[in-house]
């Protein structure tokens, strides 16, 4: 094989052969990535774009591949900005690594469509093998496809793969083996040049060795390609010069290929009457997409996503903070007292444990994602909600985000990675931490716990818990608001297209949800993490040191000072300076507050929200002057706070990493922390 690769492509001696797989939306694609490489993969995103890059590798008769599974697209004529990955990719435009073999993942239930893909990445002339999924699904809806008669049609290997079960992954690395051997391309699918001749001509001239349908993209795009200015200018003359028209060429183009196509499906497919067979999914859509009920279908599932989040992660959470409350003892007992033991424990351990904490949330949250995502639910989640959202500047597939925010941030704006157009995407990632997260529930219920009386309404309803479930909705209220102000200021122009497949309804894939919850757990503890570590020492030097060395008290440390040199700024919310120091340190998270309280309080460290000590002690803390400090109109200021400000330190380390840049993250800090100051202000000045 390695002989024959040196008499093909002598290049690839130097590296492993690189693989693509391209595709449609909802093709099997990630699925058969997944059976190719288990694992062996990683996650990360293209240079420049948020747009997710999954690579791994695979053994290959003795030989390692790397291969790259490409977001899915429904043309080589790019729209979104998930699109033209795949597209600058095939194309081979900049620095990209080259592509030796591209695997194209055609949906055999929807084959007219995946078609007309297979056969313009044919016409670019690089090796490629059709890989047939879902030949199951088509079945079922009365299509069979004849492959073998498919393969000679279209001039290119072609293997049926089931990408759920792994069937015919054997055989398709056979099939790629072959082609990387001989390293032949197929026939033009379509003469492309009838449609511009002249220009073509010129064009490959100017890069010789391409084929006539790349001549085509350079004349359509090469603005958009990494080429000299020179380059540029010819490129444009040769425009000018034939009167070149891309609309007129493009629309031409997929016309004439849907024609081939049509004629190729008469030959090697047979397909019932649509009538005879009414899908099970359409069946479920007329219930699931009800215009009226519908609704109420989608807040049950939303409503259960988040709950599950909250129950099933509080166990494993809980076992995090034992662990490391019991390695903080152990640590405590081995080194000896002094600043190291202190720094390991106060300093590293807590750091880490602060990250770790969040991975079960992560893990569950992504994994009850993909399980929406392959039973077929999600889409319909975002065909839904799109009306509502598109009102205030989002989209259909910025709910699912916000309603991850109510269990954590962090994960929650890693998902809006799904949404294609750049500025509602920066739009979820700026309004979901007003969503009421985990983190704040114990601020609520002891703040709640002081000020709101314990009784029920109607004899059934909390009026604690109504005063909680207030928060949560105002939360959203103002995302909303705040995303339809944002929307008129944000200068990002890009198209906005929703355009969304509804994929059958099928079981979902236990390996693949298994896989994702473990690469979503490794892309934030060493990503977001490094940067959440470095906070956490920052604040672990602030809170032990203060102008006179080493501290003995948290009121005398550097954070004391700050949390006394900002009490004028407080004061007019309603807050003292003990409140200030609270507020400083709930930046390493917000729930820190109750920790922070209980040690000024002289109750411990390790008290909790239902500490009763705790509380009694709140109740009666006075200032100076003797008056209580948690008044009513104090403890609405703080929960409206602590609903509204930016205070967790990891949020905004993965929005800086989500936006490749630290202003949006300071923008969040300012204009969050500013409306929380305002509106506290206003709740403290009203019920004063």
């Amino acid at each position: 094989m390695l002989f024959c690769l040196y008499l093909c492509y002598p290049h690839i001696l130097s590296r492993n052969p690189h693989i693509a797989l391209f595709g449609n939306p909802n093709s099997g694609k990630s699925s058969l990535f997944n059976q190719l490489t288990g694992l062996r993969q990683k996650v990360g995103n293209f240079p420049g774009v948020t747009v997710e890059k999954k690579m791994g590798s695979f053994n290959l008769q003795g030989e390692e591949c790397e291969i790259l599974d490409l977001p899915g697209t429904y043309s080589l004529y790019p729209r979104r900005n998930d699109e033209w990955v795949s597209y600058l990719q095939i194309m081979g435009v900049g620095e990209k690594e080259k592509i030796d073999l591209a695997v194209v993942v055609a949906d055999a239930s929807n084959l007219r469509r995946n078609l007309l893909y297979v056969s313009q990445v044919i016409d670019l002339k690089i090796p490629v093998v059709v890989a047939l999924t879902m030949v199951d699904l088509a079945k079922k809806r009365g299509i069979t496809v004849d492959v073998d008669c498919l393969s000679r049609e279209m001039q290119v290997p072609i293997v049926a793969v089931n990408a759920r079960t792994g069937k015919g992954v054997d055989q398709l690395k056979s099939a790629i083996a072959q082609v990387l051997n001989k390293g032949n391309v197929g026939a033009d699918f379509f003469p492309i040049q009838e449609l511009a001749e002249n220009a073509i001509a010129e064009v490959k001239d100017l890069f010789p060795g391409m084929s006539n349908y790349a001549a085509v993209h350079h004349l359509i795009n090469h603005e958009s390609f990494a080429l000299d200015h020179a380059v540029q200018e010819k490129i444009e003359n040769i425009e000018r010069k034939y009167q070149f028209n891309h609309t007129k060429v493009q629309a031409e183009d997929i016309q004439l290929r849907y024609k081939k196509i049509r004629s190729i499906m008469q030959r090697a497919v047979e397909e019932e009457s649509i009538e005879k067979k009414k899908l099970f999914s359409e069946k479920l859509d007329n219930f699931f997409l009800h215009r009226t009920y519908g609704y109420l279908i989608m807040g049950v599932v939303l409503f259960l996503l988040f709950q599950s989040v909250f129950w099933i992660a509080e166990y494993p959470m809980e076992a995090i903070e034992y662990g490391v409350g019991w390695m903080g003892t152990w640590l405590g007992n081995i080194l000896p007292e002094g600043w190291l033991a202190d720094l390991m424990i106060n300093g590293v351990l807590a750091g880490l444990g602060g990250i770790v904490v969040f991975v079960p949330q992560i893990m569950i949250l992504f994994g009850l994602i993909t399980l929406l995502e392959d039973s077929g639910y999600m889409a319909r989640i975002s065909f839904l909600s799109d009306r509502i959202m598109r009102r205030v500047g989002l989209n259909g597939k910025s709910v699912m985000p916000m309603i991850g925010g109510f269990a954590c941030a962090v994960p929650a704006i890693m998902s809006a990675r799904n949404i294609e157009n750049k500025k509602e995407r920066l739009l979820t990632i700026m309004v979901t931490p007003f969503m009421s997260c985990s983190a704040r529930l114990p601020v609520f219920t002891i703040l709640a716990s002081l000020i709101v009386p314990n009784k029920n309404i109607l004899g059934i309803l909390s009026l604690q818990g109504l005063v909680l479930m207030g928060l949560y909705v105002l939360g959203i209220v103002v995302a909303m608001l705040v995303s339809y102000v944002m929307n008129l200021f944000i200068q990002i122009k890009e198209k906005s297209f929703f355009i969304l497949e509804l994929p059958v309804y099928r079981q979902p894939r236990w390996k693949n949800i298994l896989i994702t919850m473990v690469e979503k757990a490794k892309v934030f503890v060493f990503d977001a993490g490094k940067v959440i570590m470095v906070i956490s020492l920052i604040l672990w030097l602030l809170s032990s040191y203060g102008p006179e060395g080493k501290s003995a008290k948290i009121e005398n440390s550097y954070a004391g000072v700050m949390g006394k040199a900002i009490e004028p700024v407080i004061k007019p919310i309603g807050y003292d300076w003990k409140i200030g120091i609270a507020l400083i340190t709930s930046f390493a998270a917000r729930e820190v507050f109750v920790g922070t309280m209980a040690t000024l309080y002289s109750v411990g460290e390790n008290a909790d929200e239902n500490s009763e000590t705790l509380r009694k002690k709140m109740q009666t803390a006075k200032r100076e002057d003797g008056t209580p400090v948690y008044t009513t109109a104090t403890g609405y200021s703080l929960l409206i706070f602590y609903l509204l400000a930016m205070q967790c330190m990891s949020t905004l380390a993965v929005v800086k990493k989500e936006t490749g840049s630290w202003k949006w993250p300071l923008i969040q800090l300012l204009y969050m922390t500013g409306l929380a100051y305002l509106l506290s202000f206003l709740a403290y000045q009203i019920l004063s």
